[in-house]
């Protein structure tokens, strides 16, 4: 039996079976078992966009004002931080690592007997004050201490010469300057006495200054060369020293001086001459120098003070009166004659008491 071209052969055949086909029982690679899946192929992924450059971002600039609070408010920090370090450095008084000398006993505290320097001194020093005047020439300054706690005010006449009665001023102890009103001069004395409104003010005490001996110590305190509250200690050197000075004024000004070697400068003028109990014997006023010219003269241990005594009286009656009242004789005389053999009258003041007593006498010989 032939076939023809168009028919196909016997299913499984095997040798002229198509070699797509297969006998899927006998098939080695057949899984019995599984399942049958349809599976579709995935739609084609687009391709991923272009990645886009990375740019740095700046950050947010900061607050000037902030910053400016916080840098102020470091700076105070630190400095006050600093200073109290500064501070407990300075005031700590750790343990030493090397002790000197015998070491420090806080227990015994400096004694300062009475009659001491340093005791009358301290006692003393609030009754002191500095002179000063507004003269055409420029400043004057001296010194001065208080007579009542009212105010009243002792210097020498010299200090405010040229100053106008209202043109004064005082420096307390305690640095207060105060105005002060001049009371009553008595230039050739070389005694002022000055007001100023304040009351609770400490006087001096007053010594006797006929009972002062050479050779006694004491202190004389004021403002020498501008230097207030300065104290200098010395002695007695003499007493009844006859001084007489002329100012460039033409004010002739005669003392009867107590001598001491207690330094005494320019500016020392009207200040006290303590005691050594603190008593004022009296008021430095005249200093013995080598220099010729007054503003350069300076210590060489010999000053002059115009005795206590004398220049109460006078205070006394300024305060009273507003002027001191003198014994004055009214003539000159010439002292030029040996010792013992008297004095010669030379010339007579007109209008003085010795001119009025002579006409009196003139008088009672023509009756």
């Amino acid at each position: 039996m032939t076939t023809g071209a168009g028919n196909a052969g016997p299913i499984g055949g095997a040798s002229g079976a198509s070699p797509w086909w297969s006998d899927a029982l006998n098939d080695p690679w057949r899984q019995p078992d599984s399942a049958a899946v349809i599976t579709q192929p995935s739609p084609p992924q687009p391709p991923p966009p272009p990645e886009e450059p990375v740019t740095a971002t700046p950050a947010p600039r900061a607050d000037l004002r902030r910053t400016i609070a916080i840098a102020a408010l470091v700076g105070l920090l630190a400095g006050g931080l600093g200073g109290a370090i500064g501070y407990t450095a300075s005031t700590h008084h750790g343990t030493p690592s090397v002790v000197l000398g015998a070491g420090r006993n806080s227990a015994a505290p400096v004694q300062r007997p009475a009659g001491s320097t340093a005791e009358v001194g301290s006692r003393v020093m609030p009754s002191v004050v500095t002179v000063q005047g507004s003269t055409p020439r420029g400043e004057s300054l001296g010194s001065g201490f208080v007579l009542t706690s009212n105010g009243y005010i002792l210097t020498n006449e010299h200090v405010i010469a040229a100053a106008p009665d209202n043109a004064v001023a005082v420096t307390l102890a305690d640095t207060t300057l105060v105005a002060a009103h001049v009371v009553g001069r008595d230039p050739e004395s070389d005694l002022a006495v000055l007001k100023i409104d304040r009351t609770g003010l400490k006087p001096v005490e007053f010594g006797d200054s006929d009972e002062v001996a050479v050779g006694d110590d004491v202190l004389a305190i004021g403002a020498p060369l501008a230097l207030s509250g300065t104290v200098t200690r010395g002695i007695i050197s003499a007493l009844d020293r006859t001084i007489e000075t002329r100012d460039a004024d033409g004010v002739n000004r005669y003392y009867a001086a107590i001598q001491t070697d207690a330094a005494v400068n320019l500016g020392n003028s009207g200040g006290p001459l303590f005691d050594t109990a603190g008593r004022v014997i009296g008021i430095n006023s005249v200093i013995k120098s080598l220099a010729e010219d007054t503003e350069t003269a300076g210590n060489i241990g010999i000053a002059f003070a115009i005795p206590i005594n004398q220049a109460a009286r006078v205070a006394t009656e300024i305060i009273e009166t507003g002027r001191s009242h003198r014994t004055v004789f009214g003539a000159q005389f010439d002292t030029s004659r040996s010792p013992g053999a008297g004095v010669r009258l030379t010339t007579v003041d007109s209008g003085g008491p010795a001119d009025e007593r002579h006409e009196r006498d003139q008088q009672g010989s023509a009756r």
